[in-house]
């Protein structure tokens, strides 16, 4: 299948009905039912107006992706992700703007705080004077008891990823709570009482305030934490009723009174994500970029593909490295891209670039062929990861070298393609190893583009990063 997205752009109001639709397509690609479907297409319709509210226009993309945290025993199912972008004066107050009923507009002030609630993760960066890119995902009814999880809440505003500290509170020296801090220090990104995650009474964590994409099935509206009144379930899988959950949850930080999975669900693959953000040229239906990410045993595989050219010939080749890959994702970077030679031959070629990493080892390999970028952030300060000249399926150079390097918490891995201008500077955000790793590739792109200067080609970035270790 190749990789369909749709690119909408938002300069009036007659393109918000667009995304609805856009969000209505994918959801039938990716398999949601009638409710699932109705929340992918309110959140595109609530993040299309708020381009029009707040930044006078943007860029909504919507794709069908593999989640963004792979699970253990089964495969995953394929859930719609919902990305806007724009280039407007940002978002000033995040926490509030996260609050149903506020708004700067004098509306219903419904947008943000309806997308934390329907979506399955949602994800925040903003930064004034740079725009703004969120990032949604809604998947299908989730398995097991059917009981719907909180919703994977990422908030990155200031250049800090979901931080809260130093907020009022009853039991510490001049009211302030002891916060967890997500990469940043108290500015930006906060979550205070009273707000969607907001902080429990007793200075718990936000629930939900985890890595994007920890959890799937339906989301609930974070916050309500012990003593807090309830919790109000999924409007449209629980008909808009309001019902506490009071049974407790033992082991789990800031958990109690919230229901868990079942001990028979599959739990998430630790200590890797991955997520990325993909705009076809000239706002064609197939890109002739994609990306995917495979698990085999301690080894995930993070693959980026770029088509030979644009359009569906393109996108035909980039399809079948990404079914490929489902098929060697056993093998080292380097054997994987032999096997794709092969299995591309008769398409028209592509640029494929690999990164594996080895959990148990804590080892990153990757190899590439051909005009995909690499950049490894390590220490704080970036490098490039080299691919050799080439086509895959076409002409595969004599000899591939595999680059080798070690993986800690503070790693970020950022694959594009040459879409993205050839000089582009990767964010420097204190807070990148810990964001969504889809905000951080659309992050990637807003700040590699401009309205003036759009993306030149089909344009692909996927990131891999680590998984924020459990708050205290």
């Amino acid at each position: 299948m190749m990789p369909r997205v749709w690119d909408v752009p938002v300069r009036d109001s007659t393109r918000v009905r667009d995304a609805r639709v856009a969000a209505e397509g994918a959801a039938a690609l990716a398999g949601l039912d009638e409710r699932r479907t109705a929340a992918a297409a309110l959140v595109a319709t609530e993040l299309a107006t708020n381009l029009l509210k707040h930044a006078e226009g943007g860029q909504v993309l919507i794709d069908v992706v593999t989640p963004p945290v792979l699970r253990e025993g089964r495969a995953d199912s394929r859930v719609v992700q919902i990305a806007a972008i724009d280039h407007g004066p940002g978002i000033p107050d995040v926490p509030a703007a996260l609050r149903d009923g506020f708004s700067s507009t004098r509306s219903l002030g419904a947008g943000l705080g309806t997308c934390l609630r329907l979506a399955d993760d949602f994800g925040l960066h903003s930064m004034p004077g740079r725009g703004t890119v969120a990032v949604a995902r809604v998947g299908a009814t989730p398995r097991g008891d059917g009981t719907p999880a909180e919703p994977a809440v990422r908030v990155w505003a200031d250049g800090v990823s979901g931080s809260w500290s130093g907020m009022p509170g009853p039991d510490t020296p001049g009211g302030a709570v002891p916060g967890w801090s997500g990469g940043g220090g108290p500015r930006g990104g906060l979550w205070p009482s009273g707000v969607p995650g907001g902080a429990s009474e007793d200075g718990r964590p936000p629930v939900g305030a985890m890595a994007c994409g920890g959890l799937t099935g339906h989301a609930a509206v974070a916050g309500g934490g012990p003593g807090g009144g309830g919790v109000l379930k999924n409007e449209l899988a629980n008909g808009l009723r309001n019902e506490p959950w009071s049974e407790p949850v033992s082991g789990v930080p800031g958990r109690e009174g919230r229901p868990g999975p079942s001990d028979d669900s599959p739990s998430p693959f630790p200590a890797v994500r991955a997520g990325g953000v993909n705009i076809p040229y000239a706002g064609a239906e197939c890109s002739g970029d994609a990306w995917a990410w495979v698990r085999a045993g301690e080894r995930v595989t993070l693959m980026l593909a770029d088509g030979l050219g644009h359009g569906p010939e393109a996108a035909r080749a980039s399809s079948a490295a990404v079914a490929a890959l489902h098929r060697w994702a056993h093998l080292s970077p380097a054997e994987a891209l032999r096997q794709l030679h092969d299995a591309l031959k008769g398409t028209r070629g592509a640029a494929v670039a690999l990164a594996q990493l080895d959990l148990r080892a804590g080892r990153l390999r990757f190899a590439g062929i051909g005009n995909v970028g690499a950049r490894l952030r390590t220490d704080g300060t970036w490098r490039h990861l080299l691919s050799r000249p080439g086509i895959v399926g076409v002409h595969r150079p004599g000899t591939l070298r595999e680059e080798e390097a070690d993986w800690a918490d503070d790693r970020l891995l950022i694959l594009h393609t040459d879409g993205l201008p050839s000089r582009w500077t990767p964010p420097s955000d204190a807070g990148l190893p810990t964001a969504d790793p889809a905000v951080t590739a659309g992050v990637t792109i807003r700040d590699a583009s401009s309205p003036a200067r759009p993306v030149r080609d089909d344009t692909a970035v996927a990131v891999l990063t680590p998984t924020p270790p459990e708050r205290p």
